[in-house]
């Protein structure tokens, strides 16, 4: 949700592009391809630019403006110590860890949807973030009915924890890789690189290679509610360096349902690059 006060102005911290010259927002843009890859520097772009649909779609409620969003420098840039930054707004939160040129962590990464699947005008069709939602539930579609009974959640996961700097999601539950089929281990691995894709190519393959270092079949997979497009459905992805959550449960502003997503990836030791 855009953060406000009363009298409708921002109270996220940072610079909004807003407030930026054309040529520093080609630098912001700029600094958001670069700490993405293609494909997410386009989702990402994609995500701000939805705030224009649903200025359109609302009479009333929070501002939606595309140029809502926020950028912080952490620290000094250069080639030693430690320094990051973040853009964040509505539904969307990139935060950059470095260790003088080398990143050392790209969590926590929020990337939301509303509308998940535009429903009408120009962009009809548009889906920003499909793969984190196709892939999960033909996963879980594809279970046998033993599968389904571990994996399934009779409540759904709860929001992303906020302002924190480790995800408190407690132990793994649903199913495990270890229990899965060959073919069914594919399609969580594929669940879990369009995850790490976003990230540079260079960074992903370095989250990868830890999530294979410590187990793909240690990684549990765990489902609520249904699999059709408009059924509400919540997922949680959890291994043992890092865990994805997922909600796509609330409506868009145009009233159709379960057409709102929510997906987040984070690192198990610490978001920031913090081990502690």
């Amino acid at each position: 949700m855009p953060l406000e006060d009363k009298e409708k102005r921002a109270t996220r911290k940072g610079l909004p592009l807003e407030d930026m010259t054309e040529q520093q927002k080609k630098l912001a843009f700029a600094l958001v391809a670069a700490g993405t890859s293609d494909t997410g520097g386009k989702q990402a772009v994609t995500i701000m630019s939805l705030e224009s649909i649903l200025k359109k779609l609302e009479s009333k409620g929070p501002v939606r403006n595309p140029e809502w969003y926020f950028f912080t420098l952490f620290g000094t840039p250069g080639k030693s110590g430690k320094w990051g930054w973040r853009v964040e707004g509505h539904h969307l939160s990139i935060n950059i860890t470095l260790d003088g040129a080398q990143v050392a962590s790209t969590s926590p990464t929020v990337f939301g949807a509303n509308p998940a699947n535009v429903k009408g005008g120009d962009r009809k069709g548009l889906r920003t973030i499909p793969e984190v939602d196709d892939l999960a539930r033909d996963l879980f579609k594809s279970l046998d009915d033993e599968q389904k009974k571990v994996a399934f959640r009779a409540k759904p996961f709860p929001e992303p924890e906020q302002n924190s700097v480790k995800p408190n999601v407690g132990p793994p539950t649903g199913v495990a890789a270890a229990k899965m089929t060959e073919k069914q281990r594919a399609t969580l691995m594929k669940l879990v690189e369009a995850y790490a894709n976003r990230m540079p190519a260079e960074v992903a393959e370095a989250e990868l290679k830890d999530v294979r270092k410590a187990g793909v079949d240690k990684i549990h997979f765990a489902y609520s509610g249904g699999t059709e497009p408009g059924m509400g459905h919540t997922y949680r992805v959890h291994g043992p360096t890092f865990v994805i959550e997922f909600l796509n449960m609330q409506p868009d502003s145009a009233k159709n349902p379960a057409n709102h997503i929510h997906s987040a990836w984070r690192r198990l030791a610490g978001d920031f690059g913090i081990t502690k």
